[in-house]
């Protein structure tokens, strides 16, 4: 192995480092022109990097840290060694996920396979399509009639962009991505193995067998989504799938016909929303929840993992269990199940 690590990263001094993520720096006995080159959970941290502590089992590997510098919060500043800088803050995860950001950007979206630049050789793109100034499409990807492809944007080999299809500006459809019957916003993330635009499940079924209804919808992806590796959104049975501004969705989900996902969610691996279902703003769901078609989930909600919602849910509300019901009350009645059969045991 001649490289020891995919990302390699940019040198930034931790004077520069805490002024980018906002964190307030204590340098101790560190240089404040100290350079940073690299990062590393607090346990195994050396020289030159830096970690952060945000859960409390991990206060115990300050003291032997070997970093040069820690996220943290300003009530764990005596528990930092002379020889580390403390990079205080309120939310150390989210100070260190900038910081990552500034030292590893190429790790921030799918890398080019080929290295390409332009319209390879290799692809195949229609006459009749719209390829902006600074789009790639590298050896492999196919781009339908009429579909078009903003600048910055990049596909990579095997994508398959549809007829009509659009995919925005600063945009990434990853290996083996089909994206067909959608619109796509910029700063999109399209990860390997993605299926968007296909059938949603719909057949009028009856003693006689099950009749196939014609989907004739679109989906709709806004700016800033992310779709995780092997995710699938069906296109609408006769409206729109619509996945809002800034959602992040994990690998292998399913998104069903009609689904409308608001602003700024969350879905975890697993999970799945099943046709006609609407989700607002902020919504949590964790993975391998099931979400029954036709229900309304309010903004802000939040449902446990392995959940499965039967009906809607308030806005604000966090939901566990199948069926879902309230989180405290789902716990209050796991811990009295578990009691019972403990004493149960004792008995017998």
């Amino acid at each position: 192995m001649t490289i020891p690590q995919f990302f390699q990263p940019t040198m930034i001094t931790l004077e520069k480092l805490s002024d980018k993520s906002g964190a307030g720096l204590v340098c101790n006995d560190v240089n404040k022109d100290a350079q940073i080159s690299g990062a590393s959970p607090i346990e195994s941290a050396s020289n030159g990097q830096i970690s952060f502590v945000d859960n409390p089992k991990y206060i115990k590997y300050l003291a032997s840290t070997t970093a040069t510098a820690v996220f943290c919060q300003e009530k764990y500043l005596e528990a930092i060694p002379k020889n580390v800088a403390a990079l205080i803050c309120e939310k150390p995860y989210d100070a260190y996920a900038k910081a990552l950001a500034l030292l590893y950007p190429s790790a921030m979206r799918p890398l080019s396979v080929t290295g390409e630049q332009g319209i390879s050789k290799l692809a195949y793109v229609s006459d009749t399509a719209s390829i902006e100034a600074g789009a790639t499409i590298e050896a492999g990807a196919v781009v339908g009639r009429n579909a078009s492809v903003g600048t910055g944007s990049l596909l990579l080999p095997g994508a398959v962009i549809g007829e009509n299809v659009q995919i925005g500006r600063n945009s990434v459809v990853g290996s083996n991505a089909t994206v067909v019957h959608a619109f796509v916003g910029d700063n999109v993330i399209i990860h390997n193995g993605v299926q968007i635009g296909q059938d949603g499940f719909g057949f009028s079924m009856g003693p006689g067998g099950h009749a196939k209804v014609p989907q004739i919808g679109r989906v709709i992806i806004q700016d800033g989504v992310e779709i995780g590796a092997n995710s699938t959104i069906d296109r609408g049975a006769n409206r729109d799938t619509i996945i809002g501004e800034g959602t992040k969705i994990d690998n292998l989900v399913q998104i069903g016909h009609n689904v409308v996902i608001g602003r700024h969610c969350v879905i975890v691996g697993l999970a799945g929303v099943a046709g006609s279902a609407t989700l607002g703003d902020y919504v949590v769901v964790a993975g391998q929840a099931g979400i029954v078609g036709h229900s309304n989930i309010g903004d802000g909600a939040q449902i446990g993992g392995g959940s499965g919602v039967h009906g809607d849910v308030e806005p604000g509300a966090k939901v566990m269990g199948y069926p879902a019901i309230p989180a405290n009350q789902w716990m209050r009645e796991a811990s009295k199940i578990l009691l019972a059969a403990k004493r149960k045991k004792k008995k017998s």
